[in-house]
């Protein structure tokens, strides 16, 4: 990958390492070495976000006084991310007193006079963006940019008032770009919480507004119609079971598998799953290894960062340790159960008995009280939400659509400007 072929030939050609200072972050202290140490705040890979540096999320650990001048930050510093979305960058603005941990490489110019720090800012957003990060990183697992890969990128150096010209021009259209972009997630954010409001008011008031109420007994559930009942989740099923992981065999149960195998990253924003990224061959489910579970199981998300999330399984599947499957009673709605799940989903988690890490289990989950309308009011509230999220899905596509273009804009314009390849930088 020569992404200097076409700099112009009047600009410096270089690694970073020859003109700009890395250093890994500092590996986290929770206690103090000595009486000597205090205790700062520090930035992680959380803080730099794709709309630039973020100081909302705090954090302290100890520094040693050696350590004070090798990890406080400057202004100017450009921070890069070592793991989790390696490489995403910003810029260090900010008076307050920072240091930074081993998530993070900080870059910073050492060449005074001869580089503008936003310049090297937009350069590895660049980089990343042409997908130099991805090709050095060891994206087998999980991809990591050390110190040592930022030190050997490539690096091009215009003037310096070619430089300040290419910054202000980026700066400019730039900020137009985010603008628009932050409008149209502000509006996928309103469509979220319309959604949900929705959802919330269907599963527990149902779709007759005149119908007479009563209180329900439970404060989140509010009153509810007077003919509905009040149950726990285990009244309502035939039975709750937790999915399992075939364990390392001599035969592989997953090359070649055509069984869905369902874990949490497969819950989308929808209320169904369709297709697992992992397959299982049936062997699994004959060598009683993993458990096959009916088309209509409510699949419910136990443990983890993404505890409450559940969705219908529109055909026979099997799931991970991570996933309560709910197999209801003939007279019970999945997709009734599985909204009225999504729109509780604070509650749910509530629910679990995990300390940290939270852990809703088959217990848990029996015992989570669940609105019961009629059969024929779950089906009509189900089709009316399901019509509904499918109007909706169309309106959130064409967003994401749209999104997905200015971000590819975005990095074109950084990508043509860092080049050389904007004439006109007015």
């Amino acid at each position: 990958m020569n992404l200097l072929e076409a700099v112009p030939h009047s600009w410096i050609k270089a690694s970073v390492s020859k003109y700009c200072d890395v250093r890994l972050g500092k590996m986290l202290q929770n206690d103090p070495s000595s009486d000597r140490d205090e205790l700062k705040h520090y930035l992680r890979a959380i803080n730099i976000a794709k709309s630039g540096l973020d100081l909302s999320h705090e954090f302290s650990m100890w520094i040693t006084p050696s350590e004070k001048d090798r990890f406080r930050l400057r202004n100017g510093d450009i921070l890069v991310s070592e793991g989790g979305d390696a490489g995403r960058t910003a810029v260090f603005d900010s008076d307050r007193e920072y240091y930074f941990q081993n998530a993070i490489n900080r870059v910073r110019p050492a060449a005074t006079g001869l580089i503008v720090p936003e310049f090297i800012y937009y350069w590895f957003t660049f980089l990343k963006a042409a997908g130099y990060v991805e090709m050095v990183c060891n994206v087998a697992t999980i991809p990591h940019f050390t110190a040592e890969k930022v030190k050997a990128a490539p690096l091009a150096l215009p003037p310096i008032e070619m430089q300040r010209r290419i910054v202000r021009f980026l700066d400019k259209k730039t900020a137009r770009i985010d603008g628009l972009i932050e409008k149209k997630r502000a509006l996928l954010e309103r469509l979220a919480e319309k959604r949900q409001a929705l959802i919330t008011r269907a599963v527990t008031k149902g779709l007759y507004p005149d119908a007479p109420m009563k209180p329900s007994g439970t404060d989140w559930l509010g009153d509810i119609p007077a003919h509905w009942d009040v149950l726990p989740l285990r009244r309502l099923a035939r039975s709750v079971s937790t999915g399992r992981t075939p364990p390392v065999a001599e035969v592989d149960y997953f090359a070649g598998g055509e069984v869905n195998w369902f874990t949490p990253g497969d819950f989308g924003s929808g209320i169904e799953l369709t297709e697992s990224s992992r397959r299982l061959i049936p062997e699994a489910l004959h060598d009683g290894v993993a458990s096959l579970f009916p088309s209509g199981t409510v699949f419910l998300v136990g443990i983890g960062a993404t505890l409450g999330k559940v969705a219908v399984g529109t055909e026979p599947g099997s799931a991970n340790q991570q996933i309560n499957a709910i197999v209801l009673e003939m007279e019970n709605d999945p997709y009734y159960l599985a909204y009225f799940l999504h729109g509780f989903r604070d509650e749910v988690r509530v629910s679990s008995n995990g300390n940290t890490l939270g852990i809703l289990n088959q217990s848990g989950t029996k015992s989570l009280p669940i609105l019961r309308p009629p059969t024929a009011e779950q089906n009509e509230i189900s089709v009316y939400l399901r019509s509904h999220d499918a109007r909706n899905a169309d309106v959130v596509q064409q967003i994401e659509n749209s999104l997905m273009l200015l971000r590819q804009y975005r990095a074109a314009i950084i990508t043509a400007a860092v080049s050389g390849q904007v004439a006109d930088l007015a």
